[in-house]
């Protein structure tokens, strides 16, 4: 018997609990897979987050992505975002060959999910300094790298929200 359309709305395979992602992380370490981090609201995904997703999965084994939360996106970006709830950024993040694995969370930083994953790379854009990324301590202190990915002109959420509101008058 197939699944109804509810059932597969409420299954999102790639999507784990922080429960699911510190067991699975710990099972790639244990295979000696490396484990890298990034995270993010990624509200309106664009051609700057596809190939920052790329380069941060080429650096690893395993791309496992921190989602922050309807919630915790709110009190980063304000009342208005984001546009796409926690699921929808999900869904689509994990239809991109780059993602392995998302978890949603919602603390204002990372720092507590890195943390409890102990990922091997932990990569943000380039509009971070190593100093400014949650986490970074850690892995580092650890053994970890944290590294940084060039920044794309252009291709930003902001820049793209600008578009669209400048098309809309």
């Amino acid at each position: 018997m197939s699944p109804t359309m509810s059932e597969l709305e409420n299954t999102l395979p790639g999507l784990l609990s922080r429960e699911e992602a510190i067991a699975r992380c710990f099972l790639e370490r244990k295979r000696g897979r490396n484990v890298v981090f990034t995270n993010g609201v990624f509200d309106l995904l664009h051609r700057g987050h596809v190939e920052y997703l790329a380069e941060a999965r080429a650096l690893g084994d395993v791309l496992v992505l921190g989602l922050n939360s309807d919630l915790s996106a709110r009190k980063l970006k304000g009342p208005n975002r984001p546009l796409n709830s926690e699921r929808d950024r999900a869904a689509v993040l994990l239809a991109l060959r780059s993602v392995d694995l998302v978890v949603i969370f919602d603390e204002e930083t990372p720092a507590e999910l890195i943390a409890v994953l102990e990922p091997a790379v932990l990569v943000k854009g380039g509009d971070y300094t190593v100093a400014q990324i949650a986490g970074a301590d850690f892995v580092s202190s650890h053994g970890g790298q944290v590294l940084t990915i060039p920044f794309r002109d252009g291709f930003s959420t902001k820049s793209l929200a600008a578009r669209l509101a400048e098309s809309g008058k």
